[in-house]
């Protein structure tokens, strides 16, 4: 798409919002979605689209702010649940030795609208199905994934966060708590670190849709690390999450039938 369309169309777009009244309402938007995901070690992208479509902004700014807000959020989430001591790098490694290439390649390239939008709106209401169906797994007998297989749903996993715009963690933490791969807390910090480095390498392969950045960038930036810190420290040490996680699904089903239908 030109240059000069999408500032056209990003304007026509900004404009109705660009008031005091509904920056407060973005920026609360973003802090809740922030404190929510942060709270099960989650950067929250797939929560930020959700909101960006709400909003009727231009889906080429979905990817590059998703994955900034990401990048924020996760780097607190990582390190509180890390610093709780929850946290295990040989169920890391494995996933993350694939994802983080894949997840360049997956930001490389650029999807047409007519296959991002549909793609963007499957990936959240797979997210909110996700959110629906979340358990706790403590009791249950664990395991740790085959190698073999982690390295491969690691690549599968990479691509598809490349190309959404999400880091990944809304699928590696169902898959490992769905296969008993890891307990409920330590699968949150090792989706936190996971989505940290795929989110980064998802954006170093698009750089250049940086300058798609919307304006107020700063603002939702603000809101994210604020909401970050309060979720990742109430979620690491002691705050029930089950019925907080499964609220998040309303928001993620209404974003995801309006990327499909409009």
């Amino acid at each position: 798409m030109p240059q000069q369309f999408f500032i056209l169309q990003q304007q026509q777009t900004k404009d109705p919002v660009m008031n005091t009244e509904t920056y407060l309402i973005l920026f609360s938007a973003i802090l809740t979605v922030a404190v929510l995901y942060s709270c099960v070690g989650h950067g929250g992208a797939s929560g930020y689209i959700a909101v960006l479509a709400l909003f009727s902004v231009v889906p080429e700014v979905f990817k590059p702010t998703a994955l900034l807000l990401n990048i924020m959020v996760a780097s607190v989430a990582a390190y509180s649940f890390r610093r709780a001591g929850h946290f295990s790098w040989g169920l890391f490694w494995p996933f993350a030795a694939t994802s983080i290439p894949f997840s360049f390649l997956g930001g490389y390239l650029s999807l047409p609208q007519h296959l991002y939008r549909p793609l963007v709106g499957v990936v959240l209401l797979a997210s909110a199905c996700r959110l629906l169906v979340h358990k706790e797994p403590e009791a249950a007998s664990l395991r740790r994934p085959p190698l073999v297989a982690a390295l491969l749903l690691g690549a599968v996993l990479g691509l598809l966060s490349g190309l959404t715009g999400v880091g990944g963690g809304i699928f590696l933490s169902p898959l490992l708590m769905l296969l008993r791969w890891g307990r409920a807390r330590e699968v949150s910090g090792v989706a936190a670190l996971f989505i940290l480095v795929n989110s980064c390498a998802g954006l170093l392969g698009h750089a250049s849709s940086l300058q798609l950045v919307p304006g107020f960038a700063p603002l939702l930036a603000v809101a994210a690390l604020l909401g970050g810190c309060v979720g990742s420290f109430l979620g690491s040490s002691f705050l029930p999450v089950r019925k907080v996680v499964k609220a998040l699904s309303v928001v993620l089903t209404v974003a995801g039938v309006k990327m499909l239908l409009v």
